[in-house]
């Protein structure tokens, strides 16, 4: 009875495992059923936070790459959805420490996007994100192999919300590449600044909320293009 019931187990685990390979496959692929148009986009991040002067923080250089999907439209109004993986964070500098914070997110924004010519557009919206790691490295030695400030993720918010804006050129059909500033609303570390003991805090949290600032640069490449269709001319027009 006890084989039998692990067989059951075991056929139970797979059919759940399989079910969720199946399900991801239909949220990765629901978009690129949804939009005509999808592409690729990589680049560059400047980012940094706000109103940490206590830290002294400065912009640190990181990168973003994912994908891009819109609907087919010719109207000068139109959307833009992302998946984005971005790396952002800031430098630091302390009486007693230096180093940097490096914190990956997954993000999805969603744009509109005004489109002034085929060649030119101004877009704006806003984005949501998902903390997938942090990490803090410092000046300072540990002979620890783990980190001195204990578990970095307890640290932080694991959702980002905010808005931004940027512009994107096409100098030839299917290339992009553009330029964005993003703006968090929401607060970057989980705690209440208020009741938390400054000996508790390390040395790269500030002591005041503080929010993430990224501008970006960026190129891509976009598929699936609007072909335009040659007007037939009328047998009838003499």
């Amino acid at each position: 009875m006890g084989y039998f019931s692990f067989l059951e187990i075991d056929l139970t685990l797979k059919i759940t495992l399989a079910m969720k390979k199946i399900i991801a496959t239909i949220l990765i692929a629901f978009p690129a059923l949804c939009f005509s148009q999808f592409g690729l986009k990589a680049g560059l991040n400047f980012a940094n936070v706000s109103k940490a002067s206590s830290i002294n923080n400065s912009s640190r250089s990181g990168f973003h790459a994912g994908l891009v999907f819109s609907p087919s439209s010719k109207s000068i109004i139109s959307s833009r959805t992302e998946l984005i993986f971005s790396r952002q964070g800031y430098n630091y500098k302390t009486s007693t420490n230096t180093g940097n914070v490096d914190l990956d997110y997954l993000m999805l924004p969603q744009y509109m996007s005004i489109n002034i010519t085929k060649y030119f557009s101004i877009q704006f919206g806003g984005q949501m994100g998902y903390l997938l790691n942090a990490k803090a490295d410092s000046s300072n030695e540990t002979t620890s192999s783990q980190s001195p400030y204990g578990a970095m993720m307890d640290y932080y918010n694991k959702f980002d919300f905010g808005y931004g804006g940027g512009i994107e050129i096409h100098p030839v059909s299917g290339l992009l590449i553009g330029a964005r500033i993003n703006i968090s609303v929401s607060k970057l570390y989980s705690f209440d600044y208020d009741s938390y003991s400054t000996t508790q805090s390390p040395s790269f949290i500030p002591k005041v909320d503080v929010k993430n600032n990224v501008f970006q640069l960026f190129a891509g490449w976009q598929f699936g293009k609007n072909k335009t269709k040659k007007k037939k001319k009328s047998n009838d027009e003499k």
